[in-house]
């Protein structure tokens, strides 16, 4: 509903008495406030938020003199309090959202008592609070003795008669443009807003005073204000029920002592209470630990002008489609969709896609993980769609890299599920808003079939925010941020902001984000990967976006639902909470998903979920990455895990010797990088279709049960970083463990003695003649378990010698050494090297039991030292033998005396560098 009347413009001048403060004042231990480039005033940052100081004879004057100044871009003013920190400053959903929209240039006043004592704090001198309501009228004096034209946006129509009524008495001289009083459904409508700006402009107002409450208010003068015409855009919250005398001012000593909060709490306690009682604690936290001097905001980045912040819904497209690109050119958007059963989807989904082509270079790319040919039948209709079968089903992690591999070169990635329909100009929209805001990527919103929209923004997972989820679910929607991981916020599915995270259904990433990050994390399977792909965008320095005017419909066929994937959606936030969290965070997130699940066990799915949190074992009974029978081409199926700490000088032989299985699909290969200080990461990084983990902690431990989180695939073959394994010896293992009853095993091994002293090439011999050492899994560096002999493990502990004390979890014939192709061990070169290995082997052996004598082997093998003696003794053939065993003995005994002088509190990590060369 709107009013409009219009008054002949009268132009009168008067003068503004100021009384500026000086601006050369100092904070507290930071550096001095940022003068104004007009010297009128200081810039500081209060929570986050620029806010400019001024007196108020100062605001007055700049204020005014933009609405008579010709040529300038319109300027909005706002006062800055704890709602606007909460809303806009540091770590808020709309922080820098003022500045990004950029349709007019803001100025930020002060205004509530804790941000004049903390402006007091930074600059040593004292301001003014600049609030609206003490704005207004003088502004309003200052408009009429001009003969500015006023028009006011907001309030409701009954508040807006009073003022109509009082202004007709007090102030008959004052040029009214005119009356607006929108509801919320106007304003939270692009076409409707762009509307009522174009009717707002038509009346040409110097200045209108928009009441809509935050942060409504300000995103929409930030995004519309330009186009109303108006000179001065006043963001002044409730001063319209203020002006219309419906809220009472509180008493000047009220206002003095800082407690008008508690007055205006006491008039509208259910409108106001979240305000003062909940956001309030959590804005003014924010207020003291993030406020500084600060320059004043920065301009537009080159290029960009004001306007391109408006992004009105896009045109219709008259261009013909074009056909999509193959593979090897390079497209402005590939598209990435991984199908299961989406026969009936991906016909529709092909087709709003070309709908676009128009508008852009395109081209497509189908990972296909459906057991049957269904899908790739109707793909096949298709000729400039590039399709592939996956195999089996790798989940919507693996289907993404799957498609990622064969993509080729673009300037972004636009990740789909199967059942979207993207409408006209929303690949534009988005690749527009990656432009303006350097985004690495954006999302759109997405609808449902009923033209809702779907709530898919979320916040990073937190302990609180589980607990919060798990006690309120969907209700009580209006709680704080920090006690919800999802985002229910009206306005945040209106304007376009930085957010944490997104429901995967789509994602456009940009080229330049895609390379940082690399690939998707199989180990979550379906659920959380897009959770942790973000986490892991935001660690690169990439932003993520979301994008109101790119719309998409969610048809839902989507993957379906089950009790066993209700499961694995907790299972996996679990799994994310591990990775990202820390183990005590972790624990504490973990409590609180189950107690969510356990709250809502008699709901269908919930008691497989509740089961699985409580009992780690059943997690690989949930789905998991598969191949599909007759599509494996015979390789093995499992995974190899490497934990590697600073091994970039033999990382890439070892991977060399396991190309045959990488990318395969049937394997995963991860590379758990632990603690590493050189470029062992960016070396395995190079191999596509390895994973590498960044495990901050330099320990052996950290990475193996780092990497066992990695992986869903079974059996699980461990080997040391500079250990070459074929694919013949592991598909021996990976068969062998599967069959069965066997719960471990190792394969064959030789040692490479070649370049190593006369002293060592006697010790391996007379090593090689001891049968006690080929019967162990230590020793080789390379061992494996299925899922049942993990479980008798769980996790790695925290000891040196893990072979030592995975060996001794089995019995004889739960274990074995296999008639393989021999693994090759490069052994020390030098003397020196071999007796600190067998330094650190014998002090591991001594934190896991009782010693074994000094003429144990040098992995601690399980035999006894009388057992030791005998099968070096029997070895001995003649004088060569002889001296073998000698030198054998002596390295022992030296070994050993030397582990337990260092003693089992020994921190160091004895490894041999001369084999690396």
């Amino acid at each position: 509903m709107l009013h409009q009347e219009t008054a002949p413009s009268r132009v009168a001048t008067h003068h503004i008495s100021t009384r500026l403060r000086p601006g050369d004042a100092r904070g507290h231990g930071s550096r001095p406030p940022t003068v104004s480039p007009a010297g009128q005033g200081l810039w500081v940052s209060l929570g986050g938020v620029p806010v400019k100081l001024l007196e108020f004879d100062g605001a007055l004057r700049e204020i005014m003199d933009r609405a008579t100044s010709v040529g300038a871009s319109p300027l909005g003013v706002c006062s800055a309090n704890l709602d606007h920190i909460l809303h806009f400053g540091a770590g808020s959903r709309w922080m820098g959202a003022m500045a990004e929209h950029a349709s007019v240039e803001w100025l930020t006043l002060l205004d509530g008592a804790p941000l004049v004592a903390e402006a007091r704090r930074l600059t040593d001198q004292p301001w003014p609070r600049l609030a609206g309501s003490d704005l207004v009228e003088p502004l309003l004096d200052e408009a009429e003795r001009r003969g500015l034209s006023v028009g006011f946006l907001g309030g409701t129509e009954q508040a807006q008669e009073l003022i109509r009524s009082r202004f007709a008495a007090e102030r008959p001289d004052l040029a009214i443009a005119g009356w607006w009083a929108p509801e919320r459904s106007v304003i939270s409508d692009e076409q409707a807003s762009l509307e009522l700006a174009a009717q707002i402009s038509a009346t040409a107002p110097d200045i209108l005073v928009v009441g809509m409450g935050k942060p409504r208010q300000e995103l929409w003068v930030s995004k519309y204000g330009r186009l109303t015409g108006a000179k001065i855009l006043l963001a002044f919250g409730a001063v319209v029920d203020f002006l219309a005398g419906r809220i009472r001012r509180a008493p000047s000593w009220i206002s003095s002592h800082g407690f008008e909060w508690a007055w205006r709490l006491m008039l509208e306690p259910r409108r106001l209470a979240r305000r003062y009682l909940v956001d309030g604690p959590e804005a003014y936290l924010k207020l003291r630990q993030v406020s500084a001097a600060e320059v004043p905001p920065t301009a537009l980045p080159a290029g960009r002008k004001p306007e391109d912040s408006i992004i009105a819904p896009a045109p219709i497209n008259n261009q013909a489609p074009q056909p999509f690109l193959p593979a090897e050119a390079r497209a402005e958007v590939a598209a990435i969709v991984v199908t299961y059963n989406n026969a009936d989807d991906v016909g529709p989904l092909i087709s709003s896609l070309r709908a676009m082509t128009g508008e852009q270079t395109m081209k497509v790319v189908v990972a296909d993980n459906s057991p049957d040919d269904r899908t790739m039948i109707e793909l096949g209709k298709h000729s400039d769609v590039i399709s592939l079968r996956t195999g089996g089903n790798l989940g919507y992690a693996g289907g993404i890299n799957a498609a990622m591999r064969v993509a080729g070169p673009a300037d972004a990635y636009l990740i789909l599920n199967p059942d979207l329909r993207v409408e006209p100009g929303a690949v534009a929209a988005l690749r527009r808003r990656m432009r303006l805001s350097h985004a690495g990527a954006v999302v759109p919103v997405l609808l449902e079939n009923d033209g809702s929209v779907y709530r898919s923004l979320r916040r990073e997972p937190s302990v609180m925010r589980a607990l919060g989820d798990a006690a309120l679910g969907s209700h009580l929607r209006r709680r704080p941020a920090w006690l919800s991981e999802m985002d229910f916020d009206v306005e945040g599915y209106q304007y376009a902001h930085r957010i944490e995270w997104a429901t995967g259904a789509a994602l456009l990433i940009s080229d330049e984000a895609a390379q940082a990050v690399g690939e998707w994390d199989e180990q979550f399977f379906l659920y959380s990967e897009e959770t942790d792909y973000c986490h892991r965008l935001r660690e690169a320095g990439k932003s993520i976006w979301f994008e109101p005017t790119a719309r998409m419909w969610h048809e839902g066929g989507g993957s379906g639902t089950s009790p066993q994937l209700t499961a694995l959606l907790s299972v996996n936030r679990v799994r994310y909470a591990a990775k990202h969290l820390g183990r005590s965070r972790a624990l504490f997130f973990r409590a609180a998903v189950c107690a969510a699940e356990i709250a809502r066990i008699n709901k269908p799915g919930h008691r497989e979920a509740a089961r699985a949190l409580l009992r780690k074992q059943l997690w690989q009974t949930l789905p998991h990455a598969t191949r599909s029978p007759g599509l494996s081409k015979g390789l093995p199926t499992g995974a190899v895990i490497i934990p590697a700490h600073n091994e970039e000088k033999v990382i890439g032989r070892t991977l060399d010797s396991l190309k045959d299985v990488i990318g395969t699909g049937s394997v995963d290969v991860i590379v758990a990088c632990n603690g590493c200080t050189d470029d062992t990461e960016s070396i395995a990084s190079q191999y596509r279709g390895v994973k590498v983990l960044h495990v901050k902690e330099a320990s052996k431990t950290a990475a193996l049960n780092a990497a066992d989180d990695a992986t869903e695939l079974w059996p699980r073959l461990y080997l040391d970083a500079d250990v070459e394994l074929n694919s013949e010896a592991l598909h021996a293992v990976f068969k062998a463990l599967e069959a069965g009853p066997l719960l471990a095993a190792r394969p064959a091994f030789r040692y490479d003695t070649s370049g190593a002293s006369v002293l060592v090439r006697a010790y391996y011999r007379a090593r090689n003649r001891i049968p006690g050492n080929a019967q162990g899994l230590w020793g080789a560096g390379v061992y494996a378990m299925n899922a049942h002999g993990h479980e008798r493990l769980g996790e790695f502990p925290a000891l040196t010698g893990d072979d030592y004390y995975v060996d001794r979890l089995f019995q004889p014939a739960e274990k074995a050494v296999l008639a393989t192709d021999p693994v090759v061990v490069r052994t020390p070169r030098s003397s020196r090297a071999l007796l600190a290995i067998l330094r650190r082997t014998y002090r591991g052996n001594q934190q896991q039991g009782p010693t074994r004598g000094p003429l144990s082997t040098s992995s601690g093998a399980a035999t006894s030292t009388a057992r030791t003696l005998q099968e070096l003794a029997v070895s001995v053939r003649g004088p060569v033998s002889a001296c073998d065993a000698l030198v054998y003995a002596a390295f022992a005994v030296i070994g050993r005396c030397g582990a337990f002088f260092t003693g089992r509190a020994s921190s160091s990590w004895e490894r041999d560098e001369s084999s690396r060369q």
